[in-house]
Protein backbone atom coordinates (compact mmCIF):
# COMPACT_ATOMS: atom_id res chain seq x y z
CA UNK A 1 0.00 0.00 0.00
CA UNK A 2 1.22 3.39 -1.26
CA UNK A 3 1.07 6.32 1.96
CA UNK A 4 1.25 10.08 1.67
CA UNK A 5 3.63 12.30 2.94
CA UNK A 6 4.48 15.91 3.12
CA UNK A 7 7.88 17.28 3.44
CA UNK A 8 9.10 20.67 4.71
CA UNK A 9 12.54 22.32 5.64
CA UNK A 10 13.44 24.71 8.48
CA UNK A 11 16.09 26.41 7.43
CA UNK A 12 18.01 23.59 5.69
CA UNK A 13 16.46 20.91 8.76
CA UNK A 14 13.84 18.93 6.75
CA UNK A 15 11.48 16.43 8.15
CA UNK A 16 9.04 14.63 6.56
CA UNK A 17 5.40 14.50 8.17
CA UNK A 18 3.35 11.05 7.77
CA UNK A 19 -0.45 10.77 9.03
CA UNK A 20 -0.62 7.79 11.20
CA UNK A 21 -3.96 7.45 9.27
CA UNK A 22 -2.33 7.18 6.01
CA UNK A 23 -0.17 4.28 7.75
CA UNK A 24 -1.45 0.69 6.97
CA UNK A 25 0.56 -0.60 9.88
CA UNK A 26 2.97 1.27 12.88
CA UNK A 27 6.46 2.44 11.25
CA UNK A 28 9.54 -0.16 12.51
CA UNK A 29 12.79 1.37 12.98
CA UNK A 30 14.24 0.03 9.92
CA UNK A 31 11.16 1.68 7.88
CA UNK A 32 12.09 5.13 9.37
CA UNK A 33 16.15 4.85 8.73
CA UNK A 34 14.59 3.86 4.75
CA UNK A 35 12.49 6.81 4.12
CA UNK A 36 15.27 9.20 5.88
CA UNK A 37 17.71 7.66 4.11
CA UNK A 38 18.84 10.41 0.99
CA UNK A 39 19.72 7.83 -1.60
CA UNK A 40 17.55 4.55 -0.94
CA UNK A 41 14.63 6.69 0.98
CA UNK A 42 12.90 9.86 0.62
CA UNK A 43 15.52 11.64 2.36
CA UNK A 44 15.00 14.04 5.96
CA UNK A 45 16.48 14.60 9.23
CA UNK A 46 13.38 13.27 10.50
CA UNK A 47 9.73 11.87 10.62
CA UNK A 48 7.06 13.92 12.59
CA UNK A 49 3.96 11.29 13.17
CA UNK A 50 1.10 13.01 14.17
CA UNK A 51 -1.74 14.23 14.83
CA UNK A 52 -1.96 11.74 17.42
CA UNK A 53 -4.65 11.81 19.97
CA UNK A 54 -3.80 14.14 23.57
CA UNK A 55 -5.82 14.59 26.50
CA UNK A 56 -4.09 17.94 27.21
CA UNK A 57 -3.45 20.00 23.86
CA UNK A 58 -5.27 19.81 20.37
CA UNK A 59 -2.76 17.09 19.34
CA UNK A 60 0.55 15.24 20.00
CA UNK A 61 3.19 14.43 18.25
CA UNK A 62 6.00 11.62 17.84
CA UNK A 63 9.44 12.81 16.17
CA UNK A 64 11.50 10.09 15.08
CA UNK A 65 15.54 10.30 14.79
CA UNK A 66 16.95 9.25 11.42
CA UNK A 67 18.57 6.41 13.15
CA UNK A 68 15.14 5.74 14.30
CA UNK A 69 15.34 6.47 17.84
CA UNK A 70 12.44 9.41 19.19
CA UNK A 71 13.25 12.70 19.51
CA UNK A 72 11.90 14.66 23.15
CA UNK A 73 11.22 17.61 21.37
CA UNK A 74 12.52 19.28 18.49
CA UNK A 75 11.69 23.30 18.00
CA UNK A 76 12.31 22.99 14.25
CA UNK A 77 9.87 19.77 14.15
CA UNK A 78 7.06 21.80 15.99
CA UNK A 79 7.26 24.09 14.09
CA UNK A 80 7.54 22.69 10.62
CA UNK A 81 4.11 20.32 12.23
CA UNK A 82 2.66 23.20 12.76
CA UNK A 83 2.39 24.25 9.18
CA UNK A 84 1.48 20.99 8.80
CA UNK A 85 -1.61 21.67 10.34
CA UNK A 86 -1.98 25.01 9.43
CA UNK A 87 -2.28 23.80 5.63
CA UNK A 88 -4.42 20.87 6.45
CA UNK A 89 -6.92 23.26 8.33
CA UNK A 90 -7.00 21.35 11.56
CA UNK A 91 -5.48 24.85 13.07
CA UNK A 92 -5.98 28.25 12.07
CA UNK A 93 -4.14 31.47 12.99
CA UNK A 94 -4.64 31.76 16.74
CA UNK A 95 -2.43 29.87 19.17
CA UNK A 96 -2.91 26.14 19.87
CA UNK A 97 -1.05 23.49 22.02
CA UNK A 98 0.81 20.62 20.84
CA UNK A 99 2.10 17.71 22.92
CA UNK A 100 5.39 16.61 22.67
CA UNK A 101 7.24 13.65 24.42
CA UNK A 102 9.24 16.50 26.25
CA UNK A 103 6.30 18.91 27.39
CA UNK A 104 3.36 21.00 25.91
CA UNK A 105 4.12 23.80 23.37
CA UNK A 106 2.31 26.64 22.35
CA UNK A 107 2.55 27.63 18.82
CA UNK A 108 1.20 30.44 16.23
CA UNK A 109 1.45 29.95 12.71
CA UNK A 110 1.39 33.35 10.39
CA UNK A 111 2.74 35.41 7.38
CA UNK A 112 0.49 33.32 5.82
CA UNK A 113 2.18 29.77 7.07
CA UNK A 114 5.67 30.72 6.10
CA UNK A 115 6.60 31.75 9.75
CA UNK A 116 6.23 29.51 12.94
CA UNK A 117 6.22 31.05 17.04
CA UNK A 118 6.65 28.12 19.46
CA UNK A 119 6.50 28.85 22.92
CA UNK A 120 9.22 25.67 23.73
CA UNK A 121 9.30 25.79 27.58
CA UNK A 122 11.26 26.81 30.20
CA UNK A 123 15.67 26.09 30.19
CA UNK A 124 16.76 24.10 33.02
CA UNK A 125 20.28 23.44 34.06
CA UNK A 126 19.82 20.86 36.48
CA UNK A 127 21.95 17.73 36.06
CA UNK A 128 19.53 15.60 37.60
CA UNK A 129 16.71 16.43 34.77
CA UNK A 130 19.15 16.76 31.94
CA UNK A 131 19.98 14.33 32.45
CA UNK A 132 24.32 14.51 33.35
CA UNK A 133 26.24 11.97 35.26
CA UNK A 134 27.42 13.44 39.07
CA UNK A 135 25.97 14.76 41.97
CA UNK A 136 22.62 17.50 42.31
CA UNK A 137 24.31 20.59 40.77
CA UNK A 138 23.45 23.20 37.90
CA UNK A 139 26.04 22.23 34.73
CA UNK A 140 28.08 25.31 34.32
CA UNK A 141 31.42 25.88 33.03
CA UNK A 142 32.19 22.07 33.69
CA UNK A 143 35.47 20.38 32.01
CA UNK A 144 34.62 17.50 29.33
CA UNK A 145 37.90 15.18 27.57
CA UNK A 146 36.97 13.70 24.09
CA UNK A 147 39.39 13.11 21.21
CA UNK A 148 42.47 14.54 23.06
CA UNK A 149 40.85 17.87 23.40
CA UNK A 150 39.55 19.41 26.72
CA UNK A 151 36.75 21.81 26.76
CA UNK A 152 34.83 23.59 29.20
CA UNK A 153 30.81 23.02 28.95
CA UNK A 154 27.49 23.72 29.95
CA UNK A 155 24.64 21.79 29.85
CA UNK A 156 20.90 21.94 29.30
CA UNK A 157 17.48 20.73 29.13
CA UNK A 158 14.49 22.31 27.05
CA UNK A 159 12.59 18.89 27.38
CA UNK A 160 16.14 17.35 25.49
CA UNK A 161 19.36 17.04 26.55
CA UNK A 162 21.87 19.76 25.25
CA UNK A 163 25.66 19.98 25.79
CA UNK A 164 26.74 23.76 24.98
CA UNK A 165 30.92 24.74 24.37
CA UNK A 166 30.98 28.30 24.07
CA UNK A 167 34.27 29.09 21.90
CA UNK A 168 36.21 31.63 20.71
CA UNK A 169 35.93 29.94 16.84
CA UNK A 170 33.71 27.45 15.61
CA UNK A 171 33.06 25.21 12.56
CA UNK A 172 31.48 22.56 10.75
CA UNK A 173 34.61 20.61 11.19
CA UNK A 174 34.84 20.88 14.39
CA UNK A 175 31.00 19.74 14.77
CA UNK A 176 31.95 16.51 12.90
CA UNK A 177 35.18 15.72 15.12
CA UNK A 178 34.16 15.98 18.44
CA UNK A 179 30.17 15.75 17.90
CA UNK A 180 30.07 12.38 17.69
CA UNK A 181 32.29 11.72 20.49
CA UNK A 182 30.66 14.35 23.18
CA UNK A 183 26.97 13.00 22.08
CA UNK A 184 27.54 9.29 23.22
CA UNK A 185 30.07 10.55 26.19
CA UNK A 186 29.19 8.69 29.42
CA UNK A 187 28.74 12.02 30.92
CA UNK A 188 25.27 11.78 28.89
CA UNK A 189 23.11 8.64 29.79
CA UNK A 190 20.41 9.66 27.89
CA UNK A 191 23.15 10.52 25.14
CA UNK A 192 22.90 14.89 24.41
CA UNK A 193 22.60 17.14 21.74
CA UNK A 194 25.82 19.57 21.15
CA UNK A 195 26.30 22.88 20.36
CA UNK A 196 29.61 24.74 19.36
CA UNK A 197 28.48 28.46 20.10
CA UNK A 198 30.70 31.62 19.24
CA UNK A 199 28.84 34.81 20.96
CA UNK A 200 28.78 37.68 18.70
CA UNK A 201 27.37 40.20 20.60
CA UNK A 202 24.94 40.64 22.87
CA UNK A 203 22.41 40.47 20.42
CA UNK A 204 23.83 37.62 18.34
CA UNK A 205 25.13 33.89 19.03
CA UNK A 206 26.44 31.70 16.24
CA UNK A 207 26.16 28.04 16.59
CA UNK A 208 27.25 24.57 14.65
CA UNK A 209 24.79 21.62 15.52
CA UNK A 210 25.25 17.98 16.12
CA UNK A 211 22.34 16.28 16.68
CA UNK A 212 22.05 13.33 19.01
CA UNK A 213 20.53 10.63 16.28
CA UNK A 214 20.65 12.75 12.84
CA UNK A 215 24.58 14.04 12.95
CA UNK A 216 25.54 17.21 11.65
CA UNK A 217 21.99 19.45 11.16
CA UNK A 218 21.88 22.99 9.21
CA UNK A 219 19.59 24.37 12.18
CA UNK A 220 18.00 23.34 14.96
CA UNK A 221 15.29 25.24 16.76
CA UNK A 222 15.85 23.46 20.52
CA UNK A 223 19.58 23.53 20.16
CA UNK A 224 19.06 27.33 19.42
CA UNK A 225 16.99 27.79 22.70
CA UNK A 226 19.70 26.43 24.82
CA UNK A 227 22.50 27.74 23.16
CA UNK A 228 20.74 31.33 23.91
CA UNK A 229 19.83 30.58 27.19
CA UNK A 230 23.38 29.04 28.20
CA UNK A 231 24.97 32.51 26.83
CA UNK A 232 22.35 34.63 28.76
CA UNK A 233 22.99 32.37 31.84
CA UNK A 234 26.82 32.94 31.08
CA UNK A 235 25.91 36.86 31.32
CA UNK A 236 26.82 37.44 27.02
CA UNK A 237 23.90 37.84 25.81
CA UNK A 238 21.22 39.99 26.51
CA UNK A 239 16.96 38.30 26.51
CA UNK A 240 16.53 38.83 23.04
CA UNK A 241 18.96 36.87 20.78
CA UNK A 242 19.18 36.33 16.66
CA UNK A 243 20.85 32.41 16.27
CA UNK A 244 23.00 31.85 13.71
CA UNK A 245 22.63 28.81 12.29
CA UNK A 246 24.67 27.28 8.91
CA UNK A 247 21.06 27.29 7.65
CA UNK A 248 19.83 30.18 8.80
CA UNK A 249 18.50 32.62 11.91
CA UNK A 250 16.80 32.00 13.94
CA UNK A 251 14.97 34.54 16.79
CA UNK A 252 14.82 33.43 20.23
CA UNK A 253 13.11 35.58 23.41
CA UNK A 254 14.46 34.68 26.75
CA UNK A 255 11.65 35.53 29.69
CA UNK A 256 11.50 34.59 33.18
CA UNK A 257 12.76 31.78 34.40
CA UNK A 258 14.26 31.04 31.24
CA UNK A 259 10.85 30.47 29.33
CA UNK A 260 11.53 30.49 25.33
CA UNK A 261 9.87 31.87 23.09
CA UNK A 262 11.53 30.91 19.27
CA UNK A 263 10.21 32.12 15.82
CA UNK A 264 11.47 30.88 12.81
CA UNK A 265 10.94 29.81 8.92
CA UNK A 266 9.17 26.90 7.81
CA UNK A 267 8.95 25.93 3.71
CA UNK A 268 6.96 23.65 2.43
CA UNK A 269 9.15 21.69 -0.03
CA UNK A 270 6.67 18.66 -1.39
CA UNK A 271 4.08 15.92 -1.08
CA UNK A 272 3.85 12.96 -2.58
CA UNK A 273 3.49 9.02 -1.57
CA UNK A 274 5.92 6.07 -0.20
CA UNK A 275 6.28 2.65 -2.61
CA UNK A 276 6.27 -0.20 0.05
CA UNK A 277 8.99 -1.62 -2.54
CA UNK A 278 11.94 0.89 -0.89
CA UNK A 279 11.34 -1.61 2.17
CA UNK A 280 11.79 -4.88 -0.25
Amino acid sequence: MLFAYTKYHALGNDYIVIDPKDLPAPLTTEQVKTICHRNFGVGSDGILLGPLPAANAKCALKIYNPDGSLAEKSGNGVRIFSRYLWDTKIVGNDEFTLQTDGGIVRSTVFDGGKMARVEMGHVSFDSGKIPVAGGPREVINEKITVGGREFTYCAATIGNPHCVLPLPEISAALAHQYGPLLEVHPNFPRKTNVQFLKVLDRANIQIEIWERGAGYTLASGSSSSASAAVAHKLGRVDRSVSVHCPGGIIKIEIGDHFAIRMTGSVTRVAEGVISPEIFG
